[in-house]
């Protein structure tokens, strides 16, 4: 049942416009979507100098209202950021398309056979800050599987993704698919997102990506169903086996590489026999990268040069050059800890202790858990998808980087020749 929608803000004939386009994809062909994306590929390289130019005017107003470095980071496109778009979306259109995927099936005694099948949402909405990457990554994904898409993609963003909705608009004509197939709604502000969140009937899901505080406000306020995206406060042990080389390395790249991302390290915890054989090689590599130390009292016995960390460190999500940093007694203290603290996105191990890393793997209720690897990995385009619609931490439907089947539902086909039950 469609329910009423903020009279503030008319966005009934953008979501009914919607739930048309859903319905042609719904039915159209793999062929079909793949033209649709790989027109979406040629139109981001032909583009590049427009993508760019809107984007600097977002980012000069970023930096005038004082958004942190990592939100620039986030916001900021070049040219190769641009042609890592591109690349991805013709990776979405070479995986296999899950709609019509058959789950599982059976056939009854009587001969009736049932099976269960994949099949888009329909409609789908995403509130997101400051990621323009995730205009393009979500409607790649949700053409593919299916689906219409519905964007509000936050005011620091506005330029960027005004041309960028205009060239997937364009694009999915040019294919032959409904260009409302993906719309935005950012031109009603705030008052568009609430609207947004209370549009139950017309909108099937809806997807939240940035900020824990964005987060929590969507899932407290949605009355629509809700995939829940989470914050991430993501930690790596260094237990007492651990491989000075791998520690050095790992923890570097986790936190180094990209620290405003959320699969990005924010806590190392370091085994108590371990401590002073791995901190000096590991902490002295992040601080030569610019990366400040926020260190419990036995950290900065052995690294004097951190800063005394406060108790609301453990649990801060730092999307920067930052790193809280704690040493424990016991593989026991270190979940313990990550169970206290933790988000439930991503926690790595560094072990040569094969009982260590099982336990680990087996007692650590995260959506991503690893073993002497980087936690830079848990992502869409590394895990193979091509792109990820967000990396859920709930535990319903899906859970880690969402991709294509992600955004499927199921249901039950039943096919019989006349049978009536007993």
């Amino acid at each position: 049942m469609l329910q009423p929608l903020n009279d503030t803000v008319q966005l009934v004939p953008i979501l009914e416009a919607s739930r048309r386009a859903s319905l042609d994809l719904a039915g159209a062909s793999t062929q079909l979507k793949d033209l649709a994306l790989s027109a979406i590929a040629q139109a981001l390289r032909g583009s590049v100098t427009e993508i760019v130019a809107a984007n600097r005017i977002d980012l000069a107003a970023g930096s005038a209202n004082g958004l942190s470095s990592g939100m620039l980071d986030r916001l900021t496109l070049t040219v190769e950021r641009i042609e890592g778009l591109a690349g991805a979306v013709e990776q979405i259109m070479m995986l296999t398309d899950p709609v019509g995927v058959i789950v599982r099936g059976s056939s009854l005694p009587n001969g009736v056979k049932i099976s269960q099948v994949r099949v888009p949402f329909g409609v789908v909405g995403v509130i997101y800050e400051a990621r323009p990457n995730v205009t393009v990554d979500i409607a790649a994904i949700a053409i593919k599987s299916g689906n219409a898409v519905v964007l509000r993609g936050g005011s620091a963003a506005e330029n960027t993704n005004r041309v960028l909705v205009a060239l997937l608009q364009g694009a999915l004509g040019t294919a032959g698919l409904p260009p409302e197939s993906v719309q935005t709604i950012d031109p009603f502000g705030r008052d568009g997102a609430t609207a947004l969140m209370q549009a139950r009937g017309h909108v099937d899901v809806l997807i939240p990506r940035g900020s824990a505080g964005l987060i929590q406000a969507v899932v407290e306020q949605s009355k629509v169903p809700v995939i829940e995206t989470g914050a991430g406060v993501v930690h790596i042990f260094l237990d007492e086996s651990a491989n000075a080389a791998w520690a050095v390395d790992i923890v570097h790249n986790s936190k180094v590489q990209r620290p405003s991302v959320c699969n990005a390290l924010e806590t190392l915890l370091v085994h108590r026999d371990a401590a002073e054989r791995l901190l000096p090689s590991v902490l002295s590599r992040l601080v030569e990268s610019g990366v400040t130390i926020h260190g419990d009292e036995r950290v900065r016995t052995i690294f004097p040069t951190a800063v005394p960390a406060t108790p609301e460190d453990w649990g801060t999500e730092y999307m920067g050059l930052e790193v809280a940093v704690a040493i424990v007694d016991s593989l026991d203290d270190a979940i313990g800890h990550i169970r206290r603290y933790s988000t439930g996105h991503t926690e790595s191990i560094i072990t040569n202790d094969i009982v260590n890393a099982e336990r680990f793997l087996s007692e650590v209720d995260s959506a991503a858990v690893m073993v002497n690897a980087s936690t830079r990995f848990t992502d869409g385009g590394e895990f193979g998808f091509g792109a990820e619609v967000g990396i859920s931490t709930q535990k319903l439907h899906a859970r880690g980087p969402m991709g294509l089947s992600e955004l499927t539902s199921t249901k039950w086909i039943v096919r019989g020749t006349g049978q009536v039950r007993a």
